[in-house]
């Protein structure tokens, strides 16, 4: 006898389990990452655990999104054949429909992160739809549900590679993991697929995401294979990186590693690699015709007594409605801020426009004169809020744009979160500029800080338009200073050097 799941029971499973995993950590996360945050020793990495920690509680509490970036949906499937779906749509128009009621929820709406036409409109579907489906006919009579929100931070430093079959993986990764920089907001963990063909790399690495992390008990016990024991080596030596907490330098980058394979041709060795960030989101759940599915949301106890505040006896207090270039040049690398007063976002869209408005010599809708951008797109606000989560986004994607802006329009500083490349530094440089950082996956803590907020322009953008938040102790870190010193490049250098299992390349 067959089992019936009804439309509505698998839609609103896929909107509950949208909302739970927007805010809450999986235990097993926020285990590990406890546990990182005893044993760090830098006290930049230390910090930026401090506050993932604290959000994270924050968010369990508060039930608002962890990340700005609530992600793009990733929905694994695995239908028994002995299931029947009581429907007539498709299994992607229900799981899109599971998305939008999941991100449309009024106590709780998520961001809004998925472009229709990648190529060209590039415009927002507003719901987050559609979602990337994969579906598995499997023995059985139930319908297990893997459900994973995915942010773009991370997903962009994914990595494949078709190496030779006599090429080693660890060596790989080891090159590779330096070149994703911070911008996928470690510590977190790498997922990586070994075999079948490129597509089913890229896939197994996806899927091992969705795996509890182990690697605290697989280090107690021991490696009983192969594939446990490379799982190791690969923790141990990502560590001694020293790449650390946001890429501050430290003693943890990583974790844990999953490691998928599969049989491949004889001539071939397909190597994936992706990352999941600090805003860890996945759920696993099964239906069986019963109803919609029950998630069970974990004890608070379950979380550290982390709870980070401001120091005003370590933190600089900055003015920003009186800020001038020479208070920007006068700071150093590592120190560590509060701003106050009133600050202009803008990211990707906004940039581009900006940069196509100079262009024609139209007037801009802000005066960034002496001014502070945050790299941001928020959640929009509920209840009380004057502005949902608002993290920072990474500041790589704007590198091309830097010169422009502080060239042509006045401004001084910027904020986002990793490392900024060689060109935006050399124009930091230039123009005695400064790049803060804020701490990826912070968002809701972040948010706090803020106290109003009002859009000045590009309204259409939406999250993407340009805000002037007015902050209040807002935490961050000087990341390049304006004589182009950036601490994502002394940081992990001095942490590799102080760990000291892997030379540290010499200048």
């Amino acid at each position: 006898m067959s089992v019936l799941i009804k439309e509505e029971d698998f839609i609103q499973s896929i909107a509950d389990g949208i909302q739970f995993i927007s805010y809450y950590h999986p235990v097993d996360y926020i285990r590990h990452l406890a546990r990182a945050y005893e044993r760090e020793e830098s006290p930049a990495a230390r910090d930026a655990m401090a506050q993932i920690l604290t959000n994270s509680r924050m968010c369990a509490e508060g039930k608002r999104p962890l990340c700005q970036d609530t992600g793009i949906v990733n929905v694994f499937l695995k239908v028994g054949m002995g299931v029947r779906f009581d429907t007539k749509r498709t299994l992607q128009e229900l799981c899109d429909e599971g998305v939008r009621r999941g991100y449309l929820n009024p106590d709780n709406p998520l961001r809004a992160s998925v472009l229709d036409d990648p190529l060209f409109a590039r415009k927002n579907t507003r719901d987050n739809t559609p979602c990337i489906l994969h579906v598995e006919l499997v023995p059985g009579d139930k319908v297990d549900v893997q459900l994973a929100s995915k942010g773009g931070g991370s997903e962009n430093k994914s990595k494949f590679a078709m190496l030779n079959p006599s090429d080693s993986l660890v060596d790989w990764v080891l090159k590779t993991v330096p070149t994703m920089g911070a911008g996928w907001c470690p510590p977190g963990m790498l997922g990586i697929g070994v075999g079948g063909t490129a597509e089913k790399a890229m896939l197994m690495a996806k899927q091992s995401l969705m795996e509890d992390i182990d690697m605290y008990e697989l280090l107690a016990r021991g490696p009983q294979n192969k594939l446990e024991a490379l799982r190791i080596e690969l923790y141990e030596k990502v560590n001694a990186l020293g790449i650390g907490a946001q890429g501050l330098g430290g003693l943890t980058t990583v974790l844990d590693v999953k490691i998928n394979t599969f049989p491949t041709h004889a001539a071939s060795k397909p190597v994936a690699m992706i990352p999941n960030c600090a805003a860890t989101r996945h759920a696993h759940f099964e239906l069986d015709g019963s109803g919609p599915a029950r998630l069970d949301p974990p004890s608070l106890s379950e979380w550290p007594e982390v709870h980070w505040a401001p120091d005003y006896n370590k933190s600089k207090q900055v003015d920003l409605n009186s800020l001038t270039k020479e208070e920007v040049a006068s700071w150093k690398p590592g120190q560590t801020l509060l701003l106050s007063g009133k600050m202009l976002t803008g990211r990707d869209a906004a940039h581009k426009r900006i940069q196509d408005m100079l262009a024609k010599g139209e007037p801009l809708p802000v005066d960034f004169t002496n001014r502070v951008i945050y790299y941001v797109g928020p959640v929009d606000p509920v209840r009380d809020e004057v502005v949902g989560p608002a993290g920072p986004t990474t500041a790589t994607r704007m590198d091309k744009f830097t010169d422009m802006m502080l060239e042509q329009t006045g401004l001084i500083a910027m904020i986002g979160k990793s490392e900024r490349g060689p060109v935006a530094i050399e124009s930091i440089k230039k123009h005695g500029s400064a790049y803060l950082m804020a701490v990826g996956g912070a968002a809701y803590l972040v948010s706090k800080a803020i106290r109003g907020a009002k859009v000045l322009g590009f309204a259409d953008l939406g999250m993407e338009a340009i805000y002037e938040f007015d902050v209040k102790d807002m935490p961050v870190t000087v990341a390049v200073d304006a004589q182009g010193t950036s601490v994502h490049t002394t940081g992990p250098k001095e942490w590799q050097a102080r760990i000291g299992k892997i030379p540290v390349a010499v200048a």
